[in-house]
């Protein structure tokens, strides 16, 4: 969603860019303590792969459950018209009716390739909630009911059968389905984030947009400022992850704004993400869904 687009991007601001008004091309993005001072953006992506290939990080991202698919799908047809579509941004729903609960204390992940993964099931309320972050003026979508079903999902093991609850909208036939459970908590990573490190040789990820169906490509939400000409995504693939680091190209000397922008950048990989850990090479972490 929109909305929760611009907060993660916020977020990788606040936690990451030292956001100036001064030249432009003087811009820097700071990982603050615990960082990996290392200002090469190829030697970075490197370190990166290094520090997470055979860890115990990796062992644990590999057991556990991490989308990389959209944790909500729409109605088919969707939207009705422009206003519906405006509502949905802004995360503007109405509830008209009752959300029902569960006696089920837990969700099961099945994966296409084989073996399942239990986690605690979110209830309705909760769901809803999540989907339902706006509550301003303007149009807005009407739930009048929900049931707990189920969705397929990409994730970081592969396409895989989630618990999800369908909610149903006011003027489709079709329900809207939110999955149902929390991804497992994220491993600690072997690696600090980078140090203080001009934009144009590495920048943060927003966050992981899409990864293709057949797994040879990766969408990500970049980010760069408003006096440059946009954001590059270089990766570095390994047999246990895919790196990707993020720059900003065509920056300029000179007074500029400090503002956040993005855009989704795909990447061609050599074969399919697979098992493989997606990593931000700025933050050396594992790119965020978004």
């Amino acid at each position: 969603m929109n909305t929760t687009r611009t907060a993660g991007l916020l977020a990788v601001l606040a936690l990451f860019t030292v956001g100036t008004v001064t030249g432009c091309g003087n811009k820097t993005a700071s990982g603050g303590r615990g960082t990996d001072p290392t200002p090469d953006p190829q030697d970075r992506a490197r370190r990166v792969a290094d520090a997470w290939d055979g860890s115990k990080a990796a062992e644990s991202w590999a057991e556990g459950y991490y989308p990389m698919g959209e944790t909500v799908q729409l109605p088919a047809g969707a939207f009705r018209n422009d206003a519906d579509k405006r509502a949905y941004g802004a995360q503007n729903f109405v509830l008209r009716g009752e959300l029902p609960t569960t006696s089920r204390k837990d969700g099961r992940v099945k994966w296409e390739s084989g073996g399942s993964f239990t986690l605690p099931l979110m209830g309705s309320r909760e769901a809803f909630e999540a989907i339902a972050g706006g509550g301003g003026d303007g149009p807005h979508l009407t739930v009048t009911g929900a049931e707990l079903g189920s969705m397929p999902l990409v994730t970081s093991r592969g396409p895989a059968t989630v618990p999800a609850w369908l909610f149903t909208l006011e003027g489709y036939d079709m329900p809207l389905k939110r999955v149902a459970l929390s991804p497992s908590e994220l491993p600690q990573p072997p690696i600090g984030p980078a140090g203080e490190v001009p934009t144009d040789k590495l920048a943060p990820l927003g966050g992981l947009a899409e990864v293709a169906g057949d797994g040879r490509s990766v969408t990500v939400v970049a980010t760069h400022g408003a006096c440059d000409e946009g954001p590059a995504v270089d990766v570095l693939e390994t047999d246990g992850s895919v790196v990707l680091s993020g720059s900003v190209v065509g920056t300029k000397d000179g007074p500029c704004t400090a503002v956040l922008l993005s855009k989704e950048m795909t990447v061609q990989l050599d074969r399919p993400v697979g098992d493989r850990v997606l990593l931000d090479a700025f933050t050396g972490r594992p790119v965020p869904q978004e």
